[in-house]
């Protein structure tokens, strides 16, 4: 099983076990729907029911309906298993970029090392020590592992 973080658990809310996550997972719509498994602390849980609240995601854990019960879990990271994802074939998850090579007019660049987040909208893919942002990218091949990028003089 492969953990995706999909946001961090940062408060209750009432006193009947709801829970506040605070998330900006790209594919949220896969993820917080009744029934889906999630794991806090290493633990699977099922999500009872899920509202949004201000920036906040609000769900309650199948079994868990008071504020003492989930308590412990406050400060802890909240993942899905990969595969429960369920992502269509043109989507992706931000780490499946990593150790993919970069190309610029069919020439090696080098390989995704990490990605930086700099703020929720803003995503660099780190090639050679330098910063890529997304937006060059042109084409994904996740079959041969291949990122085709806009050259940009000076880049890399």
């Amino acid at each position: 099983m492969e953990k995706v973080l999909i946001g961090r658990y940062v408060s209750t809310h009432g006193i009947k076990g709801e829970i506040r996550i605070k998330s900006n997972f790209k594919y949220k719509n896969k993820v917080f729907i009744i029934g889906n498994k999630i794991y806090i602390k290493d633990k699977e849980y099922i999500i009872n029911s899920y509202r949004v609240h201000k920036e906040y995601d609000m769900i309650t854990l199948k079994g868990l309906d008071n504020i003492n019960q989930v308590l412990s879990f406050k400060g802890s990271n909240v993942y899905i298993d990969k595969d429960d994802l369920k992502l269509d074939n043109n989507e992706y998850l931000d780490s499946d970029l990593i150790g993919m090579s970069i190309y610029v007019n069919n020439v090696l660049k080098g390989k995704v090392n990490s990605i930086n987040y700099i703020n929720n909208n803003k995503k660099l893919l780190v090639v050679n020590n330098k910063l890529i942002p997304l937006e060059l990218i042109k084409k994904i091949d996740f079959d041969n592992s291949k990122i085709v990028i806009e050259e940009v003089v000076g880049l890399l």
